[in-house]
């Protein structure tokens, strides 16, 4: 989701859909997380049977095998029709393999089932900040927000900030990213866009605060968190601390796109 073609903002999608995949899973006790808890004495056979093909498919859609994650599904859908996570899932696969009707029509479906579903009305605003649909996006994650003893809100408050920028709503995002970061500070990708949110709104001395948490971890730091690091140093006119953060991005990521712009001088592409 680009909203300009360096922007750093960018690096955690993958991370985040992996996200996403995952609150359609089934937590420990059966049950997808955040809900009420189905003890064994209670489930049908067919309950058990539609379980089993759902955890299949939860666990292919997380390898990247959709066609076989999609079998599992129509098997546990035929099993019992009336799953809302089935169909949660449903529409994540579909939007993977770019099918976005179908993929709608899942998630709508799901809600239907369970209209206080909070997983499905975050799966389906990323779907919907995924078509450009912004307000709708924006809309779904705002009721995912208001369900009670809802386990994902800070997730879901990163999802709705990094829809806001890419609609161009700079101050909103800063605000949703801003929750975010205060629900879960150690999660690097809120940091990481939270400071490109502030860099775009110039705001230098807050985005140098925030990605400078990011990079002093070893596991955190990469090609892009140097990168916007050394751009925001050059806004703020420390030329050596810049190069400092030139000189590690050239010597762990020498490949990297980041790496040739900045060789290349292109601070500002």
């Amino acid at each position: 989701m680009r909203v300009h073609r360096r922007n750093p903002a960018l690096v955690v999608v993958t991370a985040l859909l992996a996200a996403l995949a995952g609150c359609a899973a089934p937590g420990p006790d059966g049950q997808a997380v955040g809900r009420e808890t189905v003890t064994a004495s209670e489930q049908t056979d067919a309950d058990r049977r539609a379980r089993v093909r759902l955890e299949l498919a939860t666990a292919y859609f997380s390898r990247g095998q959709l066609e076989t994650a999609l079998d599992e599904l129509k098997l546990s859908l035929a099993v019992k029709p009336d799953q809302a996570e089935a169909y949660n899932l449903r529409g994540l696969v579909y939007a993977a393999l770019g099918d976005a009707a179908v993929a709608e029509a899942s998630f709508r479906r799901a809600l239907q089932i369970n209209p206080r579903d909070a997983d499905a009305m975050h799966n389906y605003g990323w779907f919907l900040c995924q078509q450009q649909r912004f307000p709708e996006s924006v809309a779904q994650f705002g009721q995912a927000l208001e369900q009670p003893q809802y386990r994902g809100a800070a997730r879901t408050l990163t999802a709705r900030g990094l829809c806001q920028a890419r609609a161009g709503q700079w101050m909103e995002a800063e605000g949703s990213l801003m929750r975010s970061y205060e629900l879960d500070p150690s999660n690097p990708a809120t940091a990481m866009n939270l400071t490109e949110v502030l860099y775009r709104r110039a705001e230098y001395e807050r985005a140098r605060f925030y990605i400078g948490r990011v990079n002093s971890q070893a596991s955190s730091a990469n090609a892009q968190t140097l990168w916007l690091a050394a751009r925001i140093e050059r806004k703020l006119g420390d030329i050596p601390r810049m190069r400092t953060l030139g000189d590690q991005l050239r010597a762990r990521f020498p490949q990297s796109p980041e790496a040739q712009a900045y060789e290349r001088g292109q601070f500002d592409e």
